[in-house]
């Protein structure tokens, strides 16, 4: 349509490659973008339109095996050795499928990591893994079957990380640059605040999400207990602390009082906030870091509540839960 032009993107292993590859081997990857590729606040042209494809939106990974490898493993790192994401062949890769009012059609699919012979791309999204619980969500502004899910996770910072990959039991490293978008002219010091506040929810959502599993397996203890005066106090214990977002039986009392957070209402409150925080290459306002401060002592809060519970079901000794779940254990 005279709207669009090709470029021949990316051709750092032709770069690198000196004679014929005899062995497993992990290219340099060229620097990667932090940019928020789609801007298109419309629903997505219909599927049979013609046009291009756009370079992948993230940080682009190349690599050769020169024979079938058993498990390979692509793991990020930050400048201090920490792990950000980690990606295995082993991952599962459904094909797409309706979601809620999303046609299957719209959704890009879920691509696993190669273990087979050959050069292989792989795209990291520059995000750390989504946040436990979350459900898949996709904007509007959609790309037939290329559009990915809205982050549930931090944005990186631009910096220096570290790629390994493991194939054969060997492991292969490069350094990988993250630079943001030359249009964004945020400082580098507001950049690292969000990233920091956005961080702290995110692991606040990882605990409360693990706390929930612990209280739905003490209610398949429960299940298997007799009933009585101590197991009711602590079924309303556990009532209190899930909310909604737990499994109810029939004989549990109602949920807690609106003046107390349940793991339910505060994780949805920690989300939205992450959401906002995110939404934008920006520091965050005031009111936001307040919101952060705000949910973290709810959190602390919360947490010891958590505790105290945790004794108490100990303290308890009920019978192990019925096979196939697992009882909550000391953390």
């Amino acid at each position: 349509h005279g709207r669009g032009f090709w470029i021949l993107d990316d051709i750092e292993p032709l770069r690198q490659i000196r004679g014929r590859i005899a062995e497993t081997t992990l290219f340099k990857p060229q620097r990667a973008w932090r940019i928020r590729w789609n801007k298109n606040t419309d629903t997505p042209l219909p599927p049979d339109e013609p046009m291009g494809q756009n370079p992948p939106d993230g940080a682009v990974i190349d690599y050769y095996l020169p024979a079938a490898a058993g498990p390979v493993t692509l793991e990020i790192r930050d400048a201090a050795g920490a792990l950000i994401r980690r990606y295995a062949s082993s991952d599962l890769a459904p094909a797409p499928k309706d979601e809620g009012n999303i046609p299957w059609w719209w959704i890009r699919p879920v691509k696993s990591l190669a273990a087979t012979a050959g050069m292989h791309r792989f795209t990291w999204d520059m995000h750390y893994p989504p946040a436990p619980g979350s459900r898949n969500a996709y904007p509007i502004a959609a790309t037939p079957h290329d559009t990915a899910p809205a982050p549930a996770s931090p944005w990186v910072v631009p910096g220096t990380y570290t790629v390994a990959l493991t194939a054969n039991g060997k492991t292969y490293t490069q350094p990988l640059t993250v630079e943001m978008d030359p249009r964004v002219k945020t400082p580098a010091a507001d950049l690292q605040q969000q990233f920091a506040l956005s961080k702290e929810m995110y692991d606040d959502i990882a605990q409360l999400e693990d706390i929930s599993g612990r209280v739905r397996a003490f209610r398949a203890q429960m299940r298997a207990a007799i009933a009585s005066a101590d197991i009711s106090a602590l079924r309303k214990q556990a009532s209190e602390l899930a909310g909604a977002s737990a499994e109810e039986d029939d004989e549990a009392p109602p949920a807690a009082a609106p003046d107390h957070e349940t793991l339910s209402s505060l994780t949805q409150s920690l989300r939205a906030v992450l959401r906002l925080l995110q939404e934008s290459d920006a520091a965050p306002t005031t009111q936001l870091a307040a919101a952060v401060e705000d949910r973290r002592r709810a959190v602390a809060e919360l947490l010891n509540r958590a505790q105290t519970f945790e004794t108490a079901v100990r303290a308890a000794k009920l019978p192990p839960p019925a096979k196939g779940s697992s009882a909550i254990k000391p953390q």
